[in-house]
C-alpha cells in the first residue's frame, strides 16, 4: 500500500467516516430507537401508533437515498502524481492520465463537496470518477484552488 501513495493526497480524509462510520451510526440509531418504542409498546398492551414505524421508515429511506446519491459513489483516495491521477475505491485503484480527462466539474454547495471527473473512454470505475476534496473553512463560499489548479492542468494535458 505504501507504494499507492506517491503523490499529493487531494482527497478529502472523511470520506472513509463518511462511507462507513456514518452510515452505521444513522441506521443503528434509527434501529435502535425503533427497537425501543417497540419494547415499550409491548409492555403498554397498547396498540402502537402508525407514527411509530412511519417515522422510521422514511428516515432510513431517506438516509439511504441521501448516502447513495451523495457519499457511496465518493472514490475512497484520489493522489496527483503530476501528469495523473491515482483512484483508489477500496482494494482496487487505477491511474488516469489527466489528458484522458475530458471535464472536470464540481459541487461545493453539497455536503460533502464533489468533483466529477468525465474521462474520455471509461475505466476500471466508469466514465466518471467521482471524490470529494478536502473541505476549507468557507470553502462553500469561494472557488477551491485544488479544483482550478486540475482543471489548468487538464486543459494543458489534452493541449499536448
Amino acid at each position: 500500500m505504501a507504494a499507492f501513495q506517491t503523490g499529493k493526497r487531494i482527497s478529502s480524509r472523511n470520506t472513509f467516516f463518511l462511507k462507513r462510520i456514518f452510515p452505521l451510526a444513522w441506521f443503528g440509531i434509527i434501529a435502535l430507537i425503533l427497537g425501543t418504542q417497540l419494547t415499550l409498546i409491548r409492555h403498554s398492551g397498547r396498540p402502537p401508533p402508525a407514527a411509530v414505524f412511519i417515522a422510521p421508515v422514511i428516515l432510513l429511506a431517506l438516509g439511504y437515498f441521501i448516502l447513495r446519491r451523495l457519499v457511496y459513489d465518493l472514490a475512497d483516495e484520489v493522489y496527483d502524481e503530476g501528469d495523473a491521477l491515482r483512484v483508489r475505491f477500496g482494494s482496487e485503484e487505477e491511474r488516469i492520465a489527466l489528458g484522458e480527462i475530458i471535464n472536470v466539474s464540481s459541487t461545493m454547495l453539497t455536503n460533502p463537496p464533489r468533483v466529477t471527473l468525465t474521462l474520455r473512454n471509461p475505466g476500471r470505475f466508469g466514465k466518471e470518477v467521482t471524490f470529494s476534496p478536502p473541505q476549507r473553512f468557507l470553502g462553500a463560499f469561494r472557488s477551491n484552488p485544488l479544483v482550478a489548479d486540475l482543471i489548468e492542468r487538464v486543459d494543458a494535458a489534452r493541449r499536448r
